[in-house]
Protein backbone atom coordinates (compact mmCIF):
# COMPACT_ATOMS: atom_id res chain seq x y z
CA UNK A 1 0.00 0.00 0.00
CA UNK A 2 2.47 2.62 0.64
CA UNK A 3 4.35 2.15 -2.48
CA UNK A 4 1.13 2.67 -4.34
CA UNK A 5 0.90 5.62 -2.64
CA UNK A 6 4.37 6.28 -3.04
CA UNK A 7 3.42 6.26 -6.93
CA UNK A 8 0.79 8.61 -7.02
CA UNK A 9 2.82 10.96 -4.99
CA UNK A 10 5.35 10.78 -7.90
CA UNK A 11 3.46 10.98 -10.55
CA UNK A 12 1.77 14.16 -9.21
CA UNK A 13 4.95 15.35 -8.49
CA UNK A 14 6.11 15.15 -12.09
CA UNK A 15 3.20 16.55 -12.92
CA UNK A 16 3.28 20.08 -11.36
CA UNK A 17 5.23 23.02 -11.87
CA UNK A 18 7.37 23.79 -8.82
CA UNK A 19 8.47 27.34 -8.15
CA UNK A 20 10.76 28.44 -5.36
CA UNK A 21 8.62 30.30 -2.69
CA UNK A 22 11.46 33.24 -2.17
CA UNK A 23 12.57 35.23 -4.66
CA UNK A 24 14.98 38.43 -3.83
CA UNK A 25 14.89 41.71 -5.70
CA UNK A 26 16.71 44.15 -5.52
CA UNK A 27 15.46 47.69 -7.01
CA UNK A 28 17.68 49.54 -9.27
CA UNK A 29 17.88 53.47 -8.28
CA UNK A 30 20.66 54.62 -10.53
CA UNK A 31 21.31 53.73 -14.00
CA UNK A 32 25.01 53.65 -13.42
CA UNK A 33 26.56 51.13 -15.37
CA UNK A 34 28.16 48.37 -12.99
CA UNK A 35 31.54 47.06 -13.10
CA UNK A 36 31.41 43.37 -13.24
CA UNK A 37 34.25 42.18 -10.80
CA UNK A 38 32.13 39.74 -9.32
CA UNK A 39 28.63 39.09 -10.68
CA UNK A 40 27.43 37.00 -7.77
CA UNK A 41 28.36 39.63 -5.07
CA UNK A 42 25.72 42.27 -4.51
CA UNK A 43 26.39 45.17 -6.30
CA UNK A 44 26.76 48.51 -4.46
CA UNK A 45 24.20 51.08 -5.59
CA UNK A 46 25.75 53.62 -8.18
CA UNK A 47 23.61 57.19 -7.09
CA UNK A 48 26.30 59.05 -8.66
CA UNK A 49 25.94 60.55 -12.58
CA UNK A 50 28.99 62.39 -12.52
CA UNK A 51 30.30 59.86 -15.19
CA UNK A 52 27.64 61.30 -17.42
CA UNK A 53 29.42 64.62 -17.17
CA UNK A 54 32.85 63.01 -17.61
CA UNK A 55 31.63 61.50 -20.68
CA UNK A 56 31.10 64.73 -22.36
CA UNK A 57 34.27 66.90 -20.89
CA UNK A 58 32.18 69.96 -18.82
CA UNK A 59 35.51 71.66 -18.54
CA UNK A 60 36.35 72.06 -21.99
CA UNK A 61 32.60 73.63 -22.77
CA UNK A 62 33.91 76.28 -20.16
CA UNK A 63 35.85 77.39 -22.59
CA UNK A 64 33.01 79.02 -24.53
CA UNK A 65 32.50 81.36 -20.82
CA UNK A 66 28.52 81.40 -21.59
CA UNK A 67 26.95 79.87 -18.75
CA UNK A 68 23.67 79.64 -20.54
CA UNK A 69 25.32 77.10 -22.93
CA UNK A 70 26.61 75.25 -20.03
CA UNK A 71 23.63 74.98 -18.72
CA UNK A 72 21.42 73.74 -21.70
CA UNK A 73 24.10 70.99 -22.13
CA UNK A 74 23.52 70.23 -18.36
CA UNK A 75 19.89 70.03 -18.92
CA UNK A 76 20.29 66.93 -21.92
CA UNK A 77 22.36 65.27 -19.79
CA UNK A 78 19.41 65.12 -17.28
CA UNK A 79 16.50 65.52 -19.40
CA UNK A 80 17.29 64.29 -22.93
CA UNK A 81 15.41 61.11 -23.78
CA UNK A 82 17.77 59.50 -26.85
CA UNK A 83 20.48 59.50 -23.75
CA UNK A 84 18.14 57.90 -21.05
CA UNK A 85 17.44 54.73 -23.96
CA UNK A 86 21.32 55.20 -24.14
CA UNK A 87 21.57 54.60 -20.79
CA UNK A 88 18.78 51.89 -19.69
CA UNK A 89 20.52 49.97 -23.09
CA UNK A 90 23.76 49.44 -20.75
CA UNK A 91 21.43 48.21 -18.31
CA UNK A 92 19.58 46.00 -20.79
CA UNK A 93 22.52 44.78 -21.51
CA UNK A 94 23.77 44.03 -17.66
CA UNK A 95 21.08 41.79 -17.10
CA UNK A 96 21.59 40.02 -19.75
CA UNK A 97 24.92 38.95 -18.46
CA UNK A 98 23.51 38.24 -15.20
CA UNK A 99 20.82 36.00 -17.23
CA UNK A 100 23.84 34.61 -18.96
CA UNK A 101 25.37 33.63 -15.43
CA UNK A 102 22.94 32.14 -14.33
CA UNK A 103 23.78 28.86 -16.37
CA UNK A 104 26.66 28.51 -14.85
CA UNK A 105 25.25 28.28 -11.16
CA UNK A 106 22.80 25.42 -10.11
CA UNK A 107 19.14 25.55 -10.36
CA UNK A 108 17.46 24.42 -6.78
CA UNK A 109 13.68 23.85 -7.10
CA UNK A 110 11.30 22.96 -4.26
CA UNK A 111 7.30 22.62 -3.84
CA UNK A 112 4.64 21.28 -1.41
CA UNK A 113 1.84 19.07 -2.76
CA UNK A 114 -0.84 18.05 -0.73
CA UNK A 115 -3.22 14.97 -1.53
CA UNK A 116 -6.55 13.81 -1.00
CA UNK A 117 -6.74 10.06 -2.28
CA UNK A 118 -8.83 7.13 -2.19
CA UNK A 119 -6.50 4.15 -2.96
CA UNK A 120 -8.68 0.99 -4.79
CA UNK A 121 -9.95 -1.61 -2.05
CA UNK A 122 -9.88 1.27 0.46
CA UNK A 123 -13.43 3.11 1.69
CA UNK A 124 -12.14 6.41 2.74
CA UNK A 125 -10.41 9.18 1.47
CA UNK A 126 -6.83 9.89 3.19
CA UNK A 127 -4.54 13.04 3.44
CA UNK A 128 -1.16 12.39 2.03
CA UNK A 129 1.96 15.31 1.65
CA UNK A 130 4.06 15.46 -0.17
CA UNK A 131 7.58 17.63 -0.51
CA UNK A 132 10.17 17.23 -3.11
CA UNK A 133 12.90 19.53 -4.25
CA UNK A 134 15.13 18.85 -7.18
CA UNK A 135 18.66 20.29 -8.02
CA UNK A 136 20.18 20.52 -11.54
CA UNK A 137 24.06 21.31 -12.29
CA UNK A 138 26.11 21.39 -15.40
CA UNK A 139 29.58 20.74 -15.01
CA UNK A 140 31.70 23.21 -17.14
CA UNK A 141 34.36 21.15 -17.21
CA UNK A 142 35.06 22.85 -20.99
CA UNK A 143 33.95 26.70 -19.97
CA UNK A 144 31.93 26.92 -22.39
CA UNK A 145 29.31 28.42 -20.11
CA UNK A 146 31.73 30.47 -19.23
CA UNK A 147 32.76 31.37 -22.62
CA UNK A 148 29.59 32.56 -23.04
CA UNK A 149 28.80 34.89 -19.78
CA UNK A 150 32.28 36.41 -20.97
CA UNK A 151 30.42 37.24 -24.67
CA UNK A 152 27.76 38.77 -22.75
CA UNK A 153 29.98 40.78 -20.73
CA UNK A 154 31.55 42.27 -23.83
CA UNK A 155 28.61 43.59 -25.09
CA UNK A 156 27.91 44.96 -22.18
CA UNK A 157 31.03 46.54 -22.10
CA UNK A 158 30.25 47.85 -26.00
CA UNK A 159 26.99 49.15 -24.34
CA UNK A 160 29.05 51.41 -22.15
CA UNK A 161 30.93 52.97 -25.14
CA UNK A 162 27.52 53.57 -26.86
CA UNK A 163 26.76 55.03 -24.26
CA UNK A 164 29.62 57.81 -24.10
CA UNK A 165 29.10 58.24 -28.17
CA UNK A 166 25.76 59.50 -27.53
CA UNK A 167 26.59 61.63 -24.93
CA UNK A 168 29.13 63.42 -26.75
CA UNK A 169 26.65 63.65 -29.67
CA UNK A 170 24.18 64.97 -27.80
CA UNK A 171 26.29 67.45 -26.03
CA UNK A 172 28.07 68.32 -29.37
CA UNK A 173 24.25 68.80 -31.51
CA UNK A 174 23.28 71.33 -28.32
CA UNK A 175 26.22 73.05 -28.69
CA UNK A 176 26.17 73.23 -32.68
CA UNK A 177 22.81 73.85 -32.66
CA UNK A 178 22.82 76.66 -29.80
CA UNK A 179 25.93 78.72 -31.96
CA UNK A 180 23.99 78.56 -34.70
CA UNK A 181 21.14 80.36 -32.85
CA UNK A 182 23.49 82.66 -32.03
CA UNK A 183 24.92 83.27 -35.40
CA UNK A 184 21.30 83.42 -37.22
CA UNK A 185 20.82 85.89 -33.98
CA UNK A 186 23.08 88.30 -35.59
CA UNK A 187 22.66 88.01 -39.19
CA UNK A 188 18.95 88.56 -38.68
CA UNK A 189 19.69 91.85 -37.17
CA UNK A 190 22.31 93.04 -39.93
CA UNK A 191 20.10 91.41 -42.74
CA UNK A 192 17.06 94.14 -40.96
CA UNK A 193 19.41 96.96 -41.28
CA UNK A 194 20.04 95.75 -45.09
CA UNK A 195 16.69 95.17 -45.65
CA UNK A 196 15.99 99.43 -44.27
CA UNK A 197 18.60 100.19 -46.40
CA UNK A 198 17.35 98.64 -49.22
CA UNK A 199 13.72 100.47 -48.32
CA UNK A 200 15.57 103.71 -48.34
CA UNK A 201 17.07 103.11 -51.52
CA UNK A 202 14.35 102.01 -53.07
CA UNK A 203 12.32 105.26 -51.98
CA UNK A 204 15.17 107.43 -53.25
CA UNK A 205 14.83 105.55 -56.58
CA UNK A 206 11.81 106.29 -56.74
CA UNK A 207 11.51 109.77 -55.98
CA UNK A 208 14.46 109.94 -58.62
CA UNK A 209 12.63 107.76 -61.57
CA UNK A 210 9.33 110.60 -61.09
CA UNK A 211 11.52 113.56 -61.60
CA UNK A 212 13.33 111.92 -64.67
CA UNK A 213 16.79 111.58 -63.18
CA UNK A 214 16.70 107.33 -62.92
CA UNK A 215 15.18 104.80 -65.51
CA UNK A 216 12.37 102.83 -64.82
CA UNK A 217 14.73 99.81 -64.90
CA UNK A 218 16.95 100.65 -62.26
CA UNK A 219 13.90 101.40 -60.12
CA UNK A 220 12.37 98.09 -61.16
CA UNK A 221 15.90 96.59 -59.69
CA UNK A 222 15.89 98.53 -56.67
CA UNK A 223 12.24 96.78 -55.76
CA UNK A 224 13.37 93.62 -56.65
CA UNK A 225 16.84 93.91 -54.43
CA UNK A 226 14.67 95.16 -51.41
CA UNK A 227 11.98 92.07 -51.96
CA UNK A 228 14.71 89.41 -52.51
CA UNK A 229 16.03 91.12 -48.98
CA UNK A 230 12.84 90.67 -47.23
CA UNK A 231 12.61 87.14 -48.03
CA UNK A 232 16.18 86.57 -47.10
CA UNK A 233 14.95 87.90 -43.76
CA UNK A 234 11.81 85.24 -43.85
CA UNK A 235 14.19 82.65 -44.43
CA UNK A 236 16.16 83.56 -41.37
CA UNK A 237 13.65 83.83 -39.31
CA UNK A 238 12.74 80.25 -40.37
CA UNK A 239 15.64 78.46 -39.85
CA UNK A 240 15.86 80.19 -36.22
CA UNK A 241 12.74 78.93 -35.29
CA UNK A 242 13.59 75.41 -36.68
CA UNK A 243 16.94 75.55 -34.55
CA UNK A 244 14.91 76.73 -31.43
CA UNK A 245 12.66 73.59 -31.44
CA UNK A 246 15.38 70.82 -32.20
CA UNK A 247 17.14 72.60 -29.26
CA UNK A 248 13.63 72.49 -27.08
CA UNK A 249 13.63 68.98 -27.31
CA UNK A 250 17.63 67.96 -27.07
CA UNK A 251 17.12 69.35 -23.69
CA UNK A 252 13.65 67.68 -22.95
CA UNK A 253 11.77 70.91 -23.51
CA UNK A 254 8.34 71.39 -25.27
CA UNK A 255 9.17 72.94 -28.98
CA UNK A 256 6.22 75.40 -27.79
CA UNK A 257 8.35 76.70 -25.00
CA UNK A 258 11.08 78.37 -26.95
CA UNK A 259 10.28 82.06 -26.20
CA UNK A 260 11.40 80.87 -22.46
CA UNK A 261 14.76 79.53 -24.21
CA UNK A 262 17.74 82.45 -23.48
CA UNK A 263 20.24 83.24 -25.64
CA UNK A 264 23.22 84.93 -25.35
CA UNK A 265 24.50 87.70 -27.67
CA UNK A 266 26.69 87.24 -30.20
CA UNK A 267 29.36 90.40 -29.42
CA UNK A 268 29.07 88.56 -26.11
CA UNK A 269 30.38 84.97 -27.52
CA UNK A 270 33.91 84.34 -27.09
CA UNK A 271 36.24 80.91 -27.03
CA UNK A 272 38.93 81.11 -24.74
CA UNK A 273 40.38 77.40 -25.39
CA UNK A 274 43.37 76.22 -26.89
CA UNK A 275 42.99 74.70 -29.96
CA UNK A 276 45.90 72.39 -30.90
CA UNK A 277 47.45 72.25 -34.15
CA UNK A 278 48.13 68.83 -34.54
CA UNK A 279 47.01 65.45 -32.29
CA UNK A 280 48.62 62.43 -31.52
CA UNK A 281 47.27 59.41 -33.37
CA UNK A 282 47.61 57.80 -30.26
CA UNK A 283 43.83 59.50 -28.79
CA UNK A 284 42.01 57.55 -31.74
CA UNK A 285 42.16 54.67 -28.33
CA UNK A 286 39.89 57.04 -26.25
CA UNK A 287 37.36 57.47 -29.18
CA UNK A 288 34.42 55.17 -28.32
CA UNK A 289 33.89 54.01 -31.86
CA UNK A 290 37.07 52.69 -31.47
CA UNK A 291 36.77 51.33 -27.97
CA UNK A 292 33.17 49.56 -29.63
CA UNK A 293 35.05 47.68 -32.05
CA UNK A 294 38.07 46.79 -30.31
CA UNK A 295 35.76 45.26 -27.61
CA UNK A 296 33.33 43.45 -30.71
CA UNK A 297 36.42 41.66 -32.04
CA UNK A 298 36.86 39.95 -28.54
CA UNK A 299 33.40 39.16 -27.79
CA UNK A 300 33.50 37.72 -31.86
CA UNK A 301 36.69 35.50 -30.62
CA UNK A 302 35.01 34.02 -27.79
CA UNK A 303 31.71 33.16 -29.68
CA UNK A 304 34.41 31.43 -32.30
CA UNK A 305 35.78 29.24 -28.74
CA UNK A 306 32.49 28.59 -27.96
CA UNK A 307 31.37 27.69 -31.41
CA UNK A 308 34.05 25.02 -31.28
CA UNK A 309 32.78 23.59 -27.68
CA UNK A 310 29.07 22.87 -28.79
CA UNK A 311 31.48 19.54 -30.06
CA UNK A 312 32.29 18.73 -26.84
CA UNK A 313 30.00 16.58 -24.67
CA UNK A 314 27.39 17.79 -22.03
CA UNK A 315 27.90 16.73 -18.63
CA UNK A 316 24.89 17.29 -16.26
CA UNK A 317 24.74 16.52 -12.02
CA UNK A 318 21.28 15.94 -10.81
CA UNK A 319 19.50 15.68 -7.79
CA UNK A 320 15.69 14.83 -6.53
CA UNK A 321 14.36 14.38 -2.88
CA UNK A 322 10.84 13.40 -2.20
CA UNK A 323 9.49 13.62 1.50
CA UNK A 324 6.70 11.73 2.09
CA UNK A 325 4.38 11.46 5.17
CA UNK A 326 0.26 10.36 6.01
CA UNK A 327 0.07 13.22 8.22
CA UNK A 328 1.10 16.74 7.75
CA UNK A 329 3.53 17.02 10.97
CA UNK A 330 5.73 14.32 10.16
CA UNK A 331 5.87 15.72 6.49
CA UNK A 332 10.04 16.16 6.58
CA UNK A 333 10.50 13.54 8.44
CA UNK A 334 13.32 11.22 6.86
CA UNK A 335 11.22 8.13 7.22
CA UNK A 336 9.37 8.95 4.08
CA UNK A 337 12.16 10.15 2.13
CA UNK A 338 13.04 8.82 -1.44
CA UNK A 339 16.45 10.62 -2.76
CA UNK A 340 18.19 10.00 -6.18
CA UNK A 341 21.42 11.41 -7.71
CA UNK A 342 22.40 11.15 -11.31
CA UNK A 343 24.88 12.32 -13.42
CA UNK A 344 24.65 12.13 -17.26
CA UNK A 345 26.72 12.74 -20.39
CA UNK A 346 25.06 14.07 -23.68
CA UNK A 347 27.25 14.33 -27.34
CA UNK A 348 24.96 15.07 -30.83
CA UNK A 349 26.12 12.78 -32.49
CA UNK A 350 23.77 13.72 -35.97
CA UNK A 351 22.81 17.05 -36.22
CA UNK A 352 22.55 17.77 -40.21
CA UNK A 353 25.73 19.88 -39.72
CA UNK A 354 24.27 22.35 -37.67
CA UNK A 355 27.22 22.57 -35.37
CA UNK A 356 29.75 22.88 -38.47
CA UNK A 357 28.17 25.43 -40.03
CA UNK A 358 27.49 27.60 -36.67
CA UNK A 359 31.45 27.64 -36.37
CA UNK A 360 32.13 28.24 -39.77
CA UNK A 361 29.16 31.33 -39.42
CA UNK A 362 31.09 32.34 -36.40
CA UNK A 363 34.79 32.45 -37.63
CA UNK A 364 33.18 34.34 -40.89
CA UNK A 365 31.57 36.62 -38.21
CA UNK A 366 35.21 37.27 -36.62
CA UNK A 367 36.55 37.89 -39.69
CA UNK A 368 33.91 40.58 -40.66
CA UNK A 369 34.09 42.28 -37.33
CA UNK A 370 37.55 42.47 -37.53
CA UNK A 371 37.76 44.04 -40.99
CA UNK A 372 35.41 46.38 -39.33
CA UNK A 373 37.62 47.40 -36.47
CA UNK A 374 40.53 48.14 -39.59
CA UNK A 375 37.83 50.20 -41.26
CA UNK A 376 36.56 51.98 -37.88
CA UNK A 377 41.02 52.83 -37.49
CA UNK A 378 41.08 54.36 -40.92
CA UNK A 379 37.97 56.15 -40.42
CA UNK A 380 38.82 57.47 -37.08
CA UNK A 381 42.01 59.13 -38.54
CA UNK A 382 40.37 60.81 -41.06
CA UNK A 383 37.74 62.06 -38.94
CA UNK A 384 40.41 63.42 -36.65
CA UNK A 385 42.47 64.87 -39.93
CA UNK A 386 39.38 66.53 -41.23
CA UNK A 387 38.67 68.26 -38.36
CA UNK A 388 41.66 69.48 -37.93
CA UNK A 389 42.20 71.07 -41.79
CA UNK A 390 38.71 72.44 -41.24
CA UNK A 391 40.00 74.38 -38.32
CA UNK A 392 43.19 75.65 -40.12
CA UNK A 393 41.33 76.72 -43.36
CA UNK A 394 38.31 78.25 -41.75
CA UNK A 395 40.72 80.20 -38.93
CA UNK A 396 42.31 80.94 -42.62
CA UNK A 397 39.26 82.30 -44.27
CA UNK A 398 37.88 84.00 -41.22
CA UNK A 399 41.49 86.27 -40.83
CA UNK A 400 40.81 87.52 -44.46
CA UNK A 401 37.24 88.63 -43.91
CA UNK A 402 38.49 90.12 -40.79
CA UNK A 403 41.06 92.25 -42.79
CA UNK A 404 38.67 92.97 -45.68
CA UNK A 405 35.90 94.18 -43.11
CA UNK A 406 38.65 96.81 -41.63
CA UNK A 407 39.10 97.84 -45.32
CA UNK A 408 35.47 97.86 -46.08
CA UNK A 409 35.17 100.13 -43.16
CA UNK A 410 38.14 102.53 -44.05
CA UNK A 411 36.52 102.97 -47.35
CA UNK A 412 33.24 104.00 -46.03
CA UNK A 413 34.95 106.57 -44.12
CA UNK A 414 35.99 107.98 -46.88
CA UNK A 415 33.26 107.63 -49.02
CA UNK A 416 31.91 109.62 -45.62
CA UNK A 417 33.93 112.22 -45.92
CA UNK A 418 32.98 112.66 -49.70
CA UNK A 419 29.53 112.61 -48.91
CA UNK A 420 29.86 115.34 -46.22
CA UNK A 421 31.96 117.14 -49.09
CA UNK A 422 29.01 116.99 -51.26
CA UNK A 423 31.14 114.53 -54.05
CA UNK A 424 28.55 111.75 -53.58
CA UNK A 425 24.53 111.53 -53.23
CA UNK A 426 23.23 109.87 -50.12
CA UNK A 427 22.32 107.13 -52.13
CA UNK A 428 25.94 106.39 -52.98
CA UNK A 429 26.55 106.60 -49.53
CA UNK A 430 23.97 104.23 -48.17
CA UNK A 431 24.96 101.94 -51.12
CA UNK A 432 28.72 101.66 -49.01
CA UNK A 433 26.88 101.26 -46.26
CA UNK A 434 25.20 98.13 -47.64
CA UNK A 435 28.79 96.59 -48.43
CA UNK A 436 29.76 97.62 -45.41
CA UNK A 437 27.10 95.25 -43.97
CA UNK A 438 27.07 92.39 -45.89
CA UNK A 439 30.88 92.02 -44.71
CA UNK A 440 29.46 91.89 -41.33
CA UNK A 441 27.23 89.62 -42.16
CA UNK A 442 30.03 87.00 -43.28
CA UNK A 443 32.37 87.33 -40.67
CA UNK A 444 29.70 86.97 -38.12
CA UNK A 445 28.57 83.56 -40.02
CA UNK A 446 32.92 81.97 -40.30
CA UNK A 447 33.07 83.77 -36.70
CA UNK A 448 30.88 80.87 -35.95
CA UNK A 449 31.51 78.14 -37.99
CA UNK A 450 34.88 78.58 -36.64
CA UNK A 451 33.48 77.69 -32.99
CA UNK A 452 31.43 74.74 -34.52
CA UNK A 453 34.78 73.61 -35.96
CA UNK A 454 35.93 73.24 -32.58
CA UNK A 455 33.01 71.34 -31.66
CA UNK A 456 33.85 69.02 -34.74
CA UNK A 457 37.33 68.31 -33.57
CA UNK A 458 35.75 67.74 -30.05
CA UNK A 459 33.69 65.11 -31.30
CA UNK A 460 36.41 63.41 -33.39
CA UNK A 461 38.41 63.23 -30.66
CA UNK A 462 36.17 61.82 -27.94
CA UNK A 463 36.24 64.90 -26.51
CA UNK A 464 39.39 64.25 -25.04
CA UNK A 465 40.67 68.02 -25.61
Amino acid sequence: MKKLITTALLISFIGINFVPALAATTKQNSTKPKVFKSMIKKNKKQKSDAYKYDYVNMAWWENFNDPILTGYINKAITNNYDLKMASLAVEEYYQAARIQLSNELPVIGAGFSPNYTKMPNQSSFNWAFATPAYVNYELDIFLKNRNKTQASKKLYEASKFDERGAYIAIAGAVGTTYLNVVRLDKIIDIQQKIVSIRQDIYNLMLSSNREGLVSTSDTIKANKSLVAGQTELIEYKKQREKLMHALAVMIGESPENISELAVTSYDSLSFSGTIPSEISSDIIVQRPDYLKAETMVEKAGIDVKVARKEFLPTINLSGVALFNAKEFGSAWSTKGMLASLAAGAMLPIFTGGRRIANLKLKKTTYERILQDYYKTNLTALQEINDSLVTVKRDKEKLANTIEQENLEKADYKLQEKKYNQGVISRLDLIQFQENLLSIDKLLAQQNIECMVDYIGLYKAVGSKL
